[in-house]
């Protein structure tokens, strides 16, 4: 592993993707990309006691099935690189709880599982790690409770709301080359705050943290955006998409429309009423884990960049009237023949 540039890192070994898995609530699996997921959960519950603990269950299988089909069991993974959104990142602690295997918690907030595809990556190419599990979650309903208010208030939501995705993903990078694609860079984002204070405008607040990474990947690998088939943004949503557009027009980075897909964008169908698009960790995690390396499986795709994005705020803080921080995370991943 070696360094490009001032933020990026190149991977000459290791971290390829042996295996991958992802599951979806039923509003999730409504939306065009539903028939993309491995399972969709029979209830929000999941059985569970509370929706907090249905995120910890739900994260938990999605990791067991992404082992499985690799034939291996929890005992055989060498890290889980996990989190969510949830305050102490419960969901994935108590996760890394249940199946006792060696856990690194990383809060990126909704970028979380691109900041593991960098980290595992890291681990894995460096050879301190056989093999790393990157995996992130999020569930609709703890997010309102956590970050606005309980459903049972029955609040309004305005229209540049998004719709935290009852979901979750899983990749696992291992130093064989076990499958056919792999991580070969990673950049590290920076804070980026414009001041944006509406919990319910996170498009905006998380646009231009995305346009900064993508600007440093750029200028890191000496790349542009026709290097890759499809540049994958997390949940900057209807509304954040087209901000993104025009924040690297005016840094001199004009990108095709036609190869960018933010996953909040896509999740849901315009009937779904999820008014500005998706969010939430489990949005980038389970789109990418399904539909986008399902494509490159397939050969659709030799080589994407997946951007997760951020919004670094608490209930606190906004409680407080503070600006709404956010970061980003690239992770550039090839088939092999082009790696």
């Amino acid at each position: 592993m070696r360094r490009e540039g001032k933020r990026t890192f190149f991977y000459e070994e290791g971290a390829w993707i042996r295996s991958r898995a992802c599951m979806a609530g039923q509003k999730e699996s409504e939306g065009p990309l539903g028939n993309t997921f491995d399972q969709i959960l029979e209830d929000d519950l999941l059985g569970q006691k509370s929706w907090e603990f249905a995120e910890s269950e739900m994260l938990r299988r999605t990791v067991e099935l992404c082992a499985s089909k690799a034939d291996m069991s929890s005992g055989d993974i060498g890290a889980l690189l996990a989190g969510d959104l949830n305050a102490q990142i419960i969901s994935a602690g108590f996760a890394a709880r249940q199946l006792g295997v060696p856990f690194l918690g990383l809060y990126g907030a909704c970028s979380t599982m691109t900041e593991a595809l960098v980290v595992g990556a890291a681990l894995v190419s460096a050879g301190y790690l056989k093999n790393a599990m990157c995996a992130a979650s999020s569930h609709f309903c703890t997010a309102e409770r956590q970050f606005r208010a309980p459903l049972e208030m029955g609040g309004q939501r305005p229209p540049s709301a998004q719709w935290t995705a009852t979901a979750s993903g899983a990749v696992l990078l291992d130093e064989a080359k076990t499958g056919g694609m792999r991580v070969t860079h990673g950049t590290v984002g920076r804070v980026i705050d414009l001041k944006i204070k509406d919990a319910n405008h996170m498009g905006a607040a998380m646009a231009p943290a995305v346009a900064d990474t993508i600007c440093a990947h750029f200028e890191d690998t000496g790349r542009c955006d026709r290097d890759y088939d499809l540049i994958v943004t997390g949940d900057l949503g209807i509304i954040g998409r087209d901000l993104l557009m025009e924040l690297l027009v005016r840094r001199g980075v004009p990108m095709d429309d036609k190869r960018l897909m933010d996953c909040g964008a896509s999740l849901f169908s315009p009937e779904q009423d999820a008014h500005a698009g998706g969010s939430g960790c489990g949005c980038i995690a389970s789109v990418l884990a399904g539909h986008v390396l399902s494509r490159m499986e397939r050969g659709e795709l030799g080589r994407m960049l997946a951007i997760g994005s951020g919004a670094l705020l608490s209930l606190v803080s906004s409680q407080q009237g503070e600006s709404i921080p956010s970061i980003a995370y690239a992770a550039a991943i090839e088939r092999s023949q082009r790696a």
